[in-house]
């Protein structure tokens, strides 16, 4: 398969081809996405909810971010892969941000990287396209922020909030973001959005209006018990998993596993 790029997104686009993206946070799941035709992934910092056990995304450190994002690149060499940019990564400095950027495509393979926020960081974007480095955007429900915005809310219903994402939209736009992450805004802001910009938008939460779509891999498998309103859970896959590790213990404990065709003579 021919290398995934930023071109062949724009490509997929002009040719009004919804653009399919999931998250991945290790080898197999990597793997998983490009089998089923999913080669557009983020490794999200989600991944401290989905596979490390914390409540939020706040935790997550670049470490943790380098080593999901360099297995899923091993595991699916062609895909486009963002390096989602983890709490106080960026926020710190226009400095620390290009360093820690640099190091996401250098150590891991990426090929772009994702940060929160709207107008107030296209001068980082501005930097970092200039340097060479891909960015994603990403506005509407901040994760990030949640801690000041009192819990996860649609982002945009008011005439002022709708405005806001506009000109957050338009201005990573202008510094040079290849694509925005639009998040739980109504649908028809999406819309208007999405019209009024020469880049992708990628939709979770936000209709049906976007560019593509972004959902959460474990959202989608039935890996977790939260589910939010915007995914659709295409198998419950947490459940068989169980119902498969019951049996395992409970052959274990029976001694019918293991068996003598699992046994070396």
């Amino acid at each position: 398969m021919k290398k995934v790029t930023v071109s062949t997104l724009a490509k997929r686009v002009s040719a009004d081809e919804k653009l399919v993206m999931s998250t991945a946070y290790d080898a197999i799941q990597a793997k998983l996405c490009m089998s089923a035709g999913i080669d557009f992934m983020l490794v999200g910092d989600s991944v401290g909810m989905t596979h490390l056990g914390y409540g939020n995304t706040l935790p997550v450190t670049m470490e943790d971010m380098l080593a999901h994002t360099a297995a899923v690149r091993r595991g699916a060499p062609e895909a486009f892969v963002v390096f989602d940019m983890p709490f106080m990564s960026y926020q710190q400095s226009d400095e620390a941000a290009m360093v820690n950027a640099g190091a996401a495509l250098k150590t891991t393979g990426a090929d772009a990287v994702k940060l929160e926020g709207g107008a107030e960081y296209a001068p980082l974007v501005r930097k970092m396209t200039g340097a060479g480095i891909p960015v994603m955007g990403h506005i509407g429900l901040l994760p990030q922020r949640v801690q000041v915005c009192g819990g996860y809310k649609v982002v945009g219903r008011d005439e002022a909030g709708a405005r806001q994402v506009l000109e957050d939209a338009l201005a990573l736009q202008e510094a040079g973001a290849f694509a925005v992450v639009l998040e739980c805004v109504p649908e028809n802001l999406a819309r208007e959005v999405t019209a009024k910009l020469y880049i992708p938008t990628i939709g979770i939460g936000s209709g049906r209006y976007c560019s593509g779509q972004v959902q959460v891999i474990t959202d989608l498998l039935g890996l977790m018990e939260f589910k939010p309103k915007h995914a659709k859970r295409y198998i419950e896959a947490g459940e068989l998993i169980s119902g498969a590790l019951k049996q395992y213990a409970d052959e274990v404990k029976s001694g019918v596993f293991p068996a003598e065709e699992n046994t070396f003579q």
